[in-house]
């Protein structure tokens, strides 16, 4: 290691968007010689070992996940549980707090990582050496200040500017945004509770982007809450290691260069069957290929179990809807993939944007309906699956209409969005910028440390 090599800790939410992130970020950090510890679950480290670039630096350090009432026993992230059960894994998480305790105090990290455990800055201070803590966002820095613009705004407290955006939510996700900062995220605290409590407490701030496109949002919530926010550059997954499994490699090779439609929604979003079974129509509807990546309905012991009648025979052969995890960063690479239909999470949508595939957002909850407005309407790159503007829901109609206007070669907004996308895409691999990016970040980190 270098003499300025330091020890950091990592503790992210339980869900797989975030481990995965916060390995992406560890990986680069320990290309610069520092030492990696990554708090997780004991079931999650064969899911992330593949992504560990330095395993020589990288430490998966496990944790148990204790039961709480009301969690399947054994559940550790998102993954083995539906969306209405977070709340309570989110007091799971807060009941880590001994145990993430003590393992700093035999660790003696000199950064902490983390994202929702708002009340680890304060188990640092008992530590005995000096230690940082860098609230990590796995949200973009768009999103978080949208969120906080918007309650700051409600409050009558808008003194800092807010920076000019074309970002504007339809009538259903003005409600749902309002219902989800309000609601219990942990026992006895709201979800923007939680945030605000974070970034209070953190010793500095960090987003995974680049000044190029949201440097405007970041210096918003720097002026907030008077503090350092730094950027880390895009950071990109680094080149696989690992093949993607042969039974996908297979299926995908029997398809041309460009034509098949990847649907992935991420590890936690359970669609009601009726939006489900739209979902898969519509892609039936395109007449394309497609590999589908979903979690059963609520309700609904598999995929399978929740298809619509026929569905299955029709699309023999052409379409496979699947209930379990999959290789996205390696399936994304597949020559056959043409489309990404995808919830726009943090790790998702650099992901998307680095492909070389059209692409088409279905985002869930708030920060990916910020991240797919964004990047629909400010950088005209991808399309957004029309909603009703009350209740919304899609179609299958609304669906393949998305997907045939990118897959259209003769399609103008398909032409356009093409060419928006590969600017994206050269921007974010262009030669330095990423290094840059994570230089200038782990100076930022040193500085702190002082």
């Amino acid at each position: 290691m270098g003499s300025s090599s330091i020890h950091i800790a990592m503790y992210p939410w339980l869900a797989m968007g975030h481990l995965t992130v916060y390995l992406h970020l560890a990986n680069k950090l320990a290309n610069k010689g520092n030492k990696v510890s990554i708090i997780t679950p004991k079931g999650t480290i064969s899911k992330l070992s593949h992504f560990n670039h330095f395993p020589n630096l990288i430490t998966f350090v496990p944790i148990t996940v204790p039961h709480v009432q009301g969690l399947p026993h054994g559940a550790e992230t998102t993954l083995d549980i539906p969306f209405s059960l977070n709340s309570l894994l989110m007091t799971a998480f807060d009941n880590t707090q001994k145990e993430i305790e003590l393992l700093l105090v035999d660790l003696k990290p000199s950064i902490v990582f983390f994202d929702t455990a708002f009340w680890l800055p304060n188990l640092t201070r008992n530590l005995g050496v000096k230690c940082v803590t860098v609230l990590y966002w796995v949200i973009s820095s768009p999103s978080a200040s949208f969120v906080e613009y918007t309650v700051r705004k409600s409050d009558g407290n808008s003194e800092v500017e807010f920076p000019g955006s074309s970002i504007k939510l339809h009538a259903h996700e003005a409600r749902a945004m309002d219902g989800i900062l309000k609601k219990e995220f942990g026992s006895g605290i709201s979800f923007y509770e939680r945030i605000k409590r974070a970034s209070t407490m953190a010793d500095a701030m960090g987003f995974k982007g680049c000044r190029e496109i949201e440097g405007p949002s970041a210096d918003y919530i720097a002026n907030v809450y008077k503090k350092p926010v730094l950027l880390s550059g895009p950071i990109l997954p680094e080149q696989q290691t690992s093949a993607l499994e042969e039974k996908w490699a297979l299926w995908l090779g029997k398809f041309k260069a460009g034509s098949v439609v990847f649907v992935a929604l991420g590890s936690e979003w359970e669609l009601p069957q009726n939006q489900f079974q739209e979902l898969v129509l519509g892609l039936e509807l395109t007449g394309l290929p497609f590999l589908a990546a979903l979690k059963a309905p609520p309700g609904f012991e598999s995929v399978e179990a929740a298809l619509p009648d026929g569905f299955k025979e029709r699309v023999q052969g052409r379409g496979i809807v699947h209930g379990g995890w999959v290789q996205q960063t390696l399936i994304l690479q597949h020559l056959s993939i043409g489309c990404f239909i995808t919830h726009c999470g943090s790790g998702s949508i650099v992901e998307a944007l680095v492909s070389q595939c059209q692409l088409v957002f279905l985002p869930h909850i708030l920060d990916h309906i910020i991240t797919a407005r964004l990047i629909s309407t400010s950088f005209k790159a991808g399309v957004e699956i029309q909603r009703g503007e009350e209740d919304g829901l899609f179609s299958k109609e609304s669906v393949s209409e998305a997907v045939k206007t990118v897959m259209d070669e003769e399609n103008d907004v398909g032409k356009e969005i093409k060419v928006n996308h590969n600017k994206l895409r050269s921007l974010l691999l262009s030669e330095d910028l990423e290094s840059t990016y994570v230089d200038n970040f782990y100076h930022k980190l040193l500085e702190l440390l002082g």
